[in-house]
């Protein structure tokens, strides 16, 4: 067995994806459910204060996030959802309820109305980003197309940028990463 030390950062995120995956396969369908519920019912303080949230559909073993999107809205808070580009940058749409979704490459569930551009993000007040992993210095592990990095990069600096992942999924050992992976602000749980 090779140590994940002697992998370089591209090689060892792939093999913690693949550990990552298996461990969410796993995961029953009850539980990601009630996680999903459980983010709605106590969301985090900075989205308590903002008009505008940048999020995504939770698809697949990904934690649930639409009663966190539909609370987030019967609120009066604008919800931005990404459109993933053939660049694999996104631009943005905004959440206009379920039935508004339509279906998306990479099996994602996305906005069907006009689409805002790529720099709609910069006016979020706080950003959800999907994670396999984040570590306790902010480092996240994605699904490696690198979309969230490209995204990040037009938020503004104060903004908090929220990891929504499992209780389990936030690890005190460090994550690979390289130049271009952003960091997030902290890991969005229950």
């Amino acid at each position: 067995m090779v140590s994940r030390d002697a992998l370089t950062p591209p090689e060892a995120k792939r093999v913690l994806r693949a550990q990552a995956r298996a461990r969410r396969a796993r995961r029953s369908v009850a539980e990601r459910a009630e996680h999903g519920r459980a983010l709605a019912a106590a969301p985090h303080p900075a989205l308590a204060a903002a008009s505008t949230v940048a999020a995504f559909v939770g698809v697949g073993d990904e934690p649930v996030t639409l009663p966190l999107l539909d609370a987030l809205r019967a609120r009066g808070v604008r919800v931005l959802l990404p459109v993933t580009l053939p660049d694999l940058d996104l631009d943005w749409g905004e959440y206009a309820g379920p039935e508004s979704l339509v279906a998306a490459r990479f099996g994602l569930r996305e906005p069907g109305g006009d689409r805002l551009g790529r720099d709609a993000v910069a006016t979020a007040d706080v950003v959800l980003v999907p994670a396999f992993a984040v570590d306790r210095h902010g480092h996240r592990l994605g699904q490696g197309g690198g979309c969230y990095d490209r995204a990040l990069t037009r938020v503004r600096p104060t903004t908090p940028v929220l990891a929504v992942v499992f209780p389990d999924e936030v690890v005190d050992s460090p994550l690979p990463h390289e130049p271009h992976d952003r960091s997030v602000t902290a890991p969005l749980l229950p």
